[in-house]
């Protein structure tokens, strides 16, 4: 399917949303059990809600970033597209209007998580500039999702 990216078209996130953000993360495999997808919304509404922004193609959410700035590095999460416009551009530039406005707020350095098993995802991110820092990611949940 051709995506002429002069129709994809981002903005923040909007409560009315939700229920497409939630399906195209799941078409995506990017929900787990432990993490609760309407939460997850919930908890980023309340911190940088500016940053969480979506794609839109022929008015369909197609695209979602949700990035975070906590005063020393960004974050980026929940990046995902929808499989029928992969590999189209969409996902670099999300990723270029996210980037742009953690820049904006004074945010130097973007770290973001990728599963091990994702070497598409690891693939993309290396493709758009983003190199492997020599770290061990650690966790620690505090509330676990129901």
């Amino acid at each position: 399917m051709r995506v002429n990216l002069t129709d994809f078209h981002i903005r923040q996130y909007s409560s009315e949303d939700r229920k497409a953000v939630i399906e195209l993360w799941q078409k995506c495999n990017l929900t787990r059990p432990w993490n609760n997808p309407r939460l997850d919304i919930e908890r980023k509404l309340k911190v940088n809600p500016e940053l969480f922004q979506i794609g839109l193609v022929d008015n369909k959410v197609s695209a979602t970033v949700m990035g975070g700035y906590e005063g020393h590095r960004g974050w980026v999460n929940y990046l995902a597209v929808d499989p029928l416009y992969q590999r189209k551009g969409l996902g670099q530039q999300i990723m270029k209007a996210n980037e742009e406005k953690l820049l904006a707020i004074g945010c130097p350095k973007i770290n973001l998580q990728i599963r091990t098993d994702n070497l598409s995802a690891v693939s993309f991110y290396k493709s758009i500039g983003y190199k492997t820092d020599d770290v061990i990611s650690m966790g620690k949940r505090l509330v676990e999702d129901k």
